[in-house]
């Protein structure tokens, strides 16, 4: 949405000028399995008011590693209006820790409306064992005027 010289600016258009956050914060463990599986509470739900909304994520996994498996991995993801998207927030499970992992990730939404934001967890491969636990957390910032 460019504004011109001489143009008169809405607050609808200054609105949307102003980047949101939003976040969603772990309401309770996520035991990991070998399918992914949402982490209770690090789920965004939120409204655009124009297409091509450019959202910037961050999502922290607070990983919990309960056996070891050099071979294992702890993995998490960023889903988009139900679709996975591309990097994952990776932890090797060779030894039994706690740590924290982030990853960041950038993208479009495509069409105005009501749009979900939510990450993560699995387990990535037979016999591993671990949790996403409490202080699990997902930031999305939203910025409709690039």
């Amino acid at each position: 949405m460019p504004i011109y010289a001489g143009q008169k600016v809405t607050a609808g258009q200054l609105n949307r000028i102003q980047p949101v956050d939003y976040i969603g914060e772990a309401t309770a463990a996520l035991v990991a399995t070998t399918a992914y599986q949402l982490i209770p509470g690090c789920s965004v739900t939120l409204t655009t008011q124009a297409a091509n909304a450019v959202y910037s994520v961050t999502g922290v996994f607070d990983c919990s590693v309960t056996t070891v498996h050099s071979t294992n991995l702890m993995v998490g993801r960023l889903m988009v209006d139900g679709v996975g998207g591309s990097g994952l927030a990776i932890h090797a499970m060779d030894t039994l820790d706690r740590d924290t992992v982030a990853m960041l990730w950038r993208g479009t939404l495509p069409a105005a409306g009501s749009h979900s934001l939510q990450i993560e967890g699995v387990i990535n491969g037979a016999g591993g064992a671990g949790s996403f636990l409490q202080y699990s957390r997902i930031l999305v910032t939203i910025a409709e005027v690039v």
